[in-house]
Formats: C-alpha cells, sequence, structure tokens
C-alpha cells in the first residue's frame, strides 16, 4: 500500500511560554500551578477560542496555537497578554503568571492533529527572544499585520537562532499607545480611546435605517481624523447594533476609554440627534446634548458634534484635522441622503441580487446629478457597475469611467482606487491593478471593498495565504457578505487546509440559507451554496439545491459557472461541468476568460481537450466581438461570479 502524501499548509503559529516558570515552581508549585491552570481557563483558551485559533498541544507551561489568519493571531496574543497583566497582583512579581510570545507565518508539516516544521521551529526561537509579558514576531508576521491591527512594531533587528539556517528578523509588537519597555504591568493604558455605537433610528419607520446608520458612519469617519484619539472600526461597533448595551462591559471588552451612543429621528424636512459620550469604567455621562434642526443644517450639525466630542475628551483639534473633519464631499443634503441609501443597500442587500445593484446605480446617478462633484457615489456606482456586468451578465459602463472620475474629485478615495483595481484585474493588467490596490490599502484598510479587492488580487495571482487573510478579514467587516465568505472554501483548499475550507464552508452555508429565506430566487447566493454544501461532504443535498437554483434562475452565469466549478472541485462529474461550461462561455466577455484562465477550481480539467477547445473558441468570440464593437455595440455577453 502507497504512502500517503505528505500534508502541509500555511498557518499562522503561535508559541507561547511562561516566563521564569522553574523559579516559580521552586517558590510555590502548588500556587503557580494553581495561577497557570486559572489563566488558562478563564484567558489564555477564552482569548484563542474568540480569535478562530486551535491549541495544538500543551506542554507543561508552554503552548503551541495555529491560527488561520495572522491578523487573529497578533491580536489574540496581545490580547492575552494584556489580560494577563491585568489580573496579575501588583508589586508581586516573584509571583506572577508572565508569558513570552512568539508568532510566525510558515509552512507546517500536518500529522493527526500535531504540526512540525520550520515554521513551528521559527515560533518557538522568537517566543524566546520576546521580551517578559509580550509579544515577538518575524518580519513575515509584521508585514501582514501592519496597518490593520492599531498596534506598534519596534525592529528587534536579526538574530540567528538554533538550527535556523538563515537569520531571522525579529520586531517587538504592541497595542498603539502603550508605552516602550519590556515590563507589560507598568505599560501606560491605551490613550484616549472610542467606540461610537450604532445611533438608535427613532424615525418610527425601518425604511430610514440607512440614515441612522449613515450618521453614525460619518461620526466614526470623522472621529477617526484626530490623531489624538484611536477609534473602534465601524465592523466592530456595529456588532452592537440593537443590543441591549452595559457601557462598562464593552468598554472593557473593546479596551476603549468612552463610548459614544443616540438616537436619530428624521420627520421631514427636519432631524432631531441626541447623543451622550460615556465613561467607559464607570459608565456615567461626560456629555450630552440634544440637536433639532432643519436637514439642510445636517452637515453643519455633524461636525458640531464632533468637535463637542473632542472639546469633551478635553483633546486639541489641529488645523488640518478640523479641515477634514469639515470636508464633506458635498453640501448638497439631498444627494447626502440618496448616497446613504445607496451605501444602505451596499451594506445590507444581498450582493448577487441584480435588483440590489441596479437600485445603488440609480440612486449613485441621482446624487451625482444633484451634485456633480460628489466623490464617493461616483465610487460607489463604478463598484455597482462592475458587478452588474461581471456577476449578473448585464449590459452597461465596466465602471473604470465612474472610478476615474471619482478620483479626479478625491484622490484618497480608498474605494474608488479599489473600484479601478477591478476593472484592472478583469483585464489581466494585474500590475496596474496591485498599484491601485496598495493605495487603498494604505487609506482604508477596513474597507470591505478594498480587502475584497485585495483578496481577488491575490487569487487571481494564486497568492492563496494572502487571499485567505484579505477575503477573511472582508467577511469579518460585513456580516452580510456571502462572495469572500464562499471564495474562502477555494482558497482554502487551494492551500491544502482541508479544516479551513469546512469552516469557511459552514459559514458561507449559514450566512447563504439566511439569504435564500428572504430571497429565494437569488441564483447567485444559491451557487455558492452549493459549493459549501458540496465542500461539506453533503452531495445530494448540493445537487438539489442546484436543480432548484437552475429552474428559479436559469439564465444566471454566476450559477452557472459556480455550479460547474463545484462539479469539477468537490464531485468530480467532468462531463456534466464542461456542459455547463460550454453554455456560459458561448456569452462570457474577456473579463471571465481571464478569470477562468487562473482559477483554481478548474485545474483538475485544465488540460482537457475539451476544456482547451471551449476556451480557444471564447478567446475567439471575444477577438471577433472587439473588432465588431469599434463598429457597433456588442450584443448577448454575459459574466462570471466572484
Amino acid at each position: 500500500m502507497a504512502d500517503r502524501p505528505m500534508q502541509r499548509r500555511l498557518t499562522a503559529i503561535l508559541s507561547a511560554d511562561v516566563a521564569g516558570y522553574s523559579g516559580l515552581m521552586e517558590a510555590d508549585e502548588a500556587g503557580t500551578l494553581e495561577r497557570l491552570k486559572s489563566n488558562r481557563s478563564q484567558i489564555f483558551d477564552p482569548c484563542v477560542a474568540a480569535h478562530g485559533g486551535r491549541v495544538v498541544k500543551l506542554m507543561g507551561d508552554g503552548a503551541l496555537v495555529e491560527f488561520a489568519s495572522v491578523v487573529a493571531a497578533v491580536d489574540c496574543a496581545l490580547a492575552i497578554q494584556e489580560a494577563t497583566a491585568r489580573t496579575e497582583p501588583e508589586g508581586a512579581d516573584e509571583i506572577c503568571i508572565r508569558y513570552r510570545i512568539g508568532i510566525n507565518l510558515g509552512d507546517v508539516i500536518v500529522e493527526a492533529n500535531d504540526i512540525y516544521g520550520e515554521g513551528v521551529n521559527v515560533a518557538a526561537r522568537l517566543q524566546a527572544l520576546a521580551p517578559v509579558g509580550g509579544v515577538a514576531v518575524s518580519q513575515t508576521v509584521r508585514d501582514h499585520v501592519a496597518g490593520k491591527l492599531p498596534c506598534a512594531f519596534e525592529d528587534l533587528g536579526e538574530h540567528t537562532v538554533k538550527n535556523i539556517q538563515r537569520p531571522v528578523h525579529v520586531f517587538s509588537v504592541r497595542p498603539a499607545g502603550h508605552a516602550d519597555g519590556k515590563d507589560s504591568n507598568t505599560a501606560a493604558p491605551r490613550r484616549l480611546s472610542i467606540c461610537v455605537l450604532p445611533f438608535a433610528n427613532m424615525s418610527g419607520d425601518p425604511e430610514q435605517e440607512y440614515f441612522s446608520d449613515g450618521i453614525s458612519e460619518d461620526i466614526i469617519t470623522d472621529l477617526s481624523k484626530v490623531s489624538a484619539l484611536w477609534v473602534t472600526a465601524r465592523n466592530t461597533a456595529f456588532t452592537f447594533k440593537g443590543k441591549h448595551v452595559d457601557a462598562p462591559q464593552i468598554a472593557r471588552q473593546l479596551k476603549v476609554s468612552h463610548l459614544l451612543e443616540g438616537s436619530v429621528r428624521k420627520a421631514g424636512g427636519r432631524v432631531r440627534i441626541t447623543a451622550q459620550l460615556i465613561d467607559g469604567a464607570t459608565g456615567g455621562h461626560i456629555w450630552a446634548e440634544r440637536y433639532d434642526r432643519d436637514l439642510n443644517d445636517i452637515f453643519a450639525l455633524q461636525d458640531e458634534i464632533s468637535q463637542a466630542i473632542v472639546a469633551a475628551l478635553k483633546l486639541r483639534l489641529l488645523p488640518e484635522e478640523k479641515k477634514a473633519i469639515e470636508q464633506r464631499g458635498t453640501t448638497n443634503p439631498e444627494a447626502y441622503k440618496l448616497y446613504l441609501m445607496a451605501r444602505q443597500y451596499s451594506v445590507t442587500g444581498n450582493l448577487g441580487s441584480a435588483r440590489r445593484t441596479e437600485a445603488i446605480i440609480r440612486l449613485c446617478r441621482r446624487a451625482t446629478e444633484l451634485d456633480p462633484n460628489y466623490a464617493r457615489p461616483w465610487a460607489m456606482m463604478a463598484g455597482a457597475q462592475i458587478s452588474l456586468r461581471f456577476h449578473l451578465g448585464r449590459e452597461g459602463d465596466d465602471g473604470l469611467a465612474a472610478a476615474e472620475r471619482a478620483l479626479s474629485l478625491d484622490g484618497n478615495l480608498a474605494e474608488a482606487h479599489s473600484a479601478k483595481a477591478r476593472v484592472l484585474m478583469q483585464n489581466a493588467q494585474f500590475d496596474e491593478a496591485l498599484r491601485e490596490i496598495g493605495i487603498a490599502l494604505r487609506l482604508d484598510p477596513e474597507s470591505y471593498d478594498v480587502n475584497s479587492a485585495a483578496g481577488r488580487w491575490n487569487y487571481l495571482t494564486r497568492r492563496f495565504p494572502d487571499a485567505i487573510s484579505y477575503y477573511e478579514k472582508a467577511a469579518a467587516i460585513m456580516e452580510t457578505d456571502y462572495v469572500a465568505a464562499g471564495i474562502l472554501i477555494s482558497c482554502y483548499k487551494a492551500n491544502g487546509d482541508a479544516d479551513g475550507a469546512r469552516r469557511a464552508a459552514q459559514r458561507a452555508l449559514v450566512r447563504i440559507e439566511k439569504i435564500v429565506a428572504l430571497e429565494p430566487d437569488n441564483g447567485s447566493a444559491m451557487g455558492y451554496a452549493v459549493g459549501a454544501l458540496a465542500a461539506l461532504g453533503e452531495a445530494e443535498r448540493a445537487k438539489e439545491w442546484a436543480e432548484r437554483a437552475l429552474l428559479l434562475d436559469p439564465d444566471n452565469l454566476n450559477l452557472h459557472y459556480n455550479f460547474a466549478c463545484t462539479l469539477v472541485l468537490e464531485l468530480h462529474e467532468f462531463d456534466a461541468a464542461l456542459d455547463l461550461l460550454e453554455r456560459a462561455f458561448e456569452k462570457l466577455r474577456i473579463e471571465a476568460v481571464n478569470w477562468a484562465k487562473t482559477d483554481p477550481d478548474l485545474d483538475l480539467i485544465r488540460d482537457h481537450p475539451r476544456f482547451k477547445a471551449i476556451l480557444a473558441g471564447a478567446e475567439a468570440r471575444v477577438a471577433q466581438s472587439s473588432v465588431a464593437a469599434k463598429i457597433a455595440p456588442r450584443e448577448g455577453d454575459g459574466a462570471l461570479r466572484r
């Protein structure tokens, strides 16, 4: 019987060890064991679970943990160190449990439930180099995490370590705002920080939710421009929407010093906004105000609220920060309202819905008619135009003109750069697309659109570990997303991580079932559900979903393509897949042909003579269409998934 091939995967490895453990045991064996068990049950293990990690093994006072996301690994390590430092008694260093933690991103060998290899060894060496109560990471980890977490890095230089041939470049990492130094117990608390909780919609009309959410998001954006204030990201803040708020508990959970909560009531041409600034430690109100204004004063009102919060926190706005807050992009309240409506559709709607996408385009187009110099609706319209053509096979603009218009008005608009990158990628201009993505990530690393575009670029260029990192973040940012969640199944499969693929499939299926319950004919969502079910080993149920979807939405090319990928990757029914692809490629555009050329889901049939003939025929048709397009508009071509 042939030996099973060695299984490898790229993973984030966390190695932890209790500093001075031998001395602690010598001084008080029973007490040390009790404190260590308490720390693991109350801090270490819950932190690992909350960040999606898996404890590979415990080794006395040490632990080896793996994570699918390197960002999650670093965030978990910082949370463990901060919580441990907070719970240990002050002035009792001789009995304190204090960890050293090292993190590496590397290739590992998987055997049963254990992992081995150089990636693990480097993590262990980094752990030994970490300061007491601190975290040390490799350069690869630093490069992946920089800009994605509120943390600071210190370059510790290159170190030659045992059993590793090449020197290891080491960085220490700490939460942003913490004091330098090796003793985390004496580190200063996080600087002034705030979470803006979603303002409640008090208008009595659920349709007005877009307005209260928009006000909340814009206040988050405004306060983020204040350099002396750390602000919780929108996606984190909105996880508390509609929930009972225990201010001190949330402040402890998010490690922020203050919370802002409030409500919005919009009726006719009037708006009432109440806002309360809360001390995170005590739950007491530091500042509160109620504003009754004409809707035309909404921009001045937002400026006033943001500046009142800054004043209540006893911060001083720099002139450039005050100017940045006051730059709204438009002075037209109706254009602003339409943009907020489009943004709400974008955040909460079904990504595969033509009605949703067309509504976004109409709302944005009307906003730009009211104010042609308003960059944000131009950028949002570009993204919707791309989706309409590529996901749904519709005719129309490819989004490039709208994206470039947005950039001409505001070169610092991250979503405009990511939209332009999408167009460039679909035309196989990967170097140009990467430049746009790099700019977008620097401008807004917390954007769903930006992280999705970055994931897409890495997927198409077969850099699957990086694709996983960006798509995981995109899926976390937008809880209604199923596209990034669905593509992650393929990413993990291509990266040789069966467990990761299964987790991704479970998450995608949960999200899609909620969407399909509200929109039973959403073929794009059902196409991803078919892939998720097959990845979970539910082949018959996957086929049932596919049959139902094809009956309800027979012209959805997105669905046809995704089902074909599932037939290839999961079910190995190549002839049936080729039948679907042959019909789909009669209509697909050059963007879709370029995607299919690199999609790892189709690797098993890439050398199949019939698949080669299908691609060659599609390319020939596209070439003819390009010539004909110089004379007359194209007809009847279509689109693809993702």
